[in-house]
């Protein structure tokens, strides 16, 4: 192919225009010496919207603060910030007084209970044999009863303290009190603060480590309220710099006073282990298509020029190209979504538009002469 200075190009191309502006006609030699590249429109159901600042959350079913239910010094911490644990896995270790005083109340009902036993045991033979009184027997049986109770209480308030059922029947085994509390997670994931220090005293209910579970997560964006239309539950968020992709599962009603956002909340599974909570990112929300557009088209933002405040795209054709009228409805990363008379086997040129439309200009121009 021969090559052409684009000066003399363009004057041919303003000589060869005809009185229709919208046409621009030129040869296979002229469009490869204007750099013409081709692209074929993709139906666009739905668009995405601009890049939106974004935070990595964690959702609040699956995370949780991991507390001391009795006051104590922390003897030993055994995991770390960072670190990944299992339901039931020991945290921390505590020396706690009252620990010591619940497993002796514990105790005491245990041997009052077990007396009650014997004498309920001892009454109920008595009476058969006639010895004693149904009322003895009754009263007997109603003592047993409330120390069951009790025991059953107190069984339930050292639990409460922290010790597990195991734990709990080793104590009934052994008889042996302890002042040693160990701390568990009641759920696994990954402890993402460790709160205290080896040593400290701590009260009642005090935080240790806040842990939780990191799949899936939350993207938690503000979006302008002007910004909304089109946003629907159920539909794709995309992580562009990551190449991530997860669900819209929430779009909130309040309106944020310092700016003026509502909350837009989107889960992400697949490819989860890749972000960290408090990670920020950029977030583009795909939207539905208004259906007052008619048929949608994406194409290469470089396809679309404007011109006194319109905007164009050029369409291949077979002497040339015509020059198409378009609205842009949404402009993405790369691509521009366009409402347009468009169809599927057409092709627009993506390169060498800055030269289609000086000759387009030219011929127009010319013909207005």
């Amino acid at each position: 192919m021969s090559k052409f200075p684009i000066a003399v190009v363009l004057a041919l191309t303003a000589a060869q225009v005809t009185a229709e502006p919208q046409q621009i006609p030129l040869t296979a030699d002229q469009q490869q010496a204007f750099g013409i590249e081709l692209a074929v429109p993709m139906a666009a159901e739905r668009t995405l919207s601009r890049r939106f600042p974004a935070r990595i959350t964690v959702p609040n079913r699956q995370q949780q603060v991991i507390a001391t239910p009795q006051a104590g010094v922390v003897e030993a911490l055994l995991v770390a910030e960072g670190e990944e644990v299992q339901a039931g896995q020991v945290l921390a270790r505590l020396r706690s007084p009252q620990l010591v005083e619940a497993q002796s109340a514990y105790l005491e009902a245990l041997a009052r209970l077990e007396l009650a036993d014997s004498e309920l045991a001892r009454d109920q033979m008595l009476h058969r044999e006639g010895v004693i009184a149904e009322r003895r027997l009754l009263e007997s049986r109603a003592r047993h009863q409330e120390l069951a109770a009790m025991l059953q209480q107190r069984r339930e308030l050292l639990e409460l303290a922290g010790m597990s059922a195991e734990d709990v029947e080793a104590l009934r085994g052994s008889r042996h009190l302890s002042s040693t509390l160990a701390v568990r997670s009641r759920i696994g994931g990954v402890v993402l603060e460790q709160m205290v220090a080896t040593g400290q005293s701590l009260a009642a209910a005090e935080a240790l480590y806040r842990v939780a579970d990191l799949d899936p997560l939350w993207i938690e964006a503000h979006v302008p309220v002007d910004r909304l239309t089109g946003i629907e539950v159920g539909a794709p968020a995309l992580l562009p710099a990551l190449g991530l992709e997860g669900r819209i599962v929430g779009i909130g009603r309040l309106v944020h006073e310092e700016d003026q956002g509502v909350l837009v909340r989107a889960e992400i599974s697949d490819g989860a282990r890749r972000l960290r909570p408090g990670q920020f990112v950029e977030v583009q929300l795909s939207l539905a298509r208004d259906d007052d557009t008619g048929r949608t088209w994406r194409v290469p933002s470089t396809a679309v020029v404007r011109n006194a405040g319109d905007a164009f795209v050029f369409a291949e054709r077979a002497d040339g190209f015509a020059v198409l009228p378009v609205r842009v409805l949404t402009e993405e990363d790369r691509d521009t979504v366009v409402a347009g008379a468009l169809g599927p086997t057409d092709r627009v040129a993506v390169r060498g538009t800055v030269a289609l439309k000086a000759a387009w200009l030219a011929g127009s121009d010319g013909g207005d002469e």
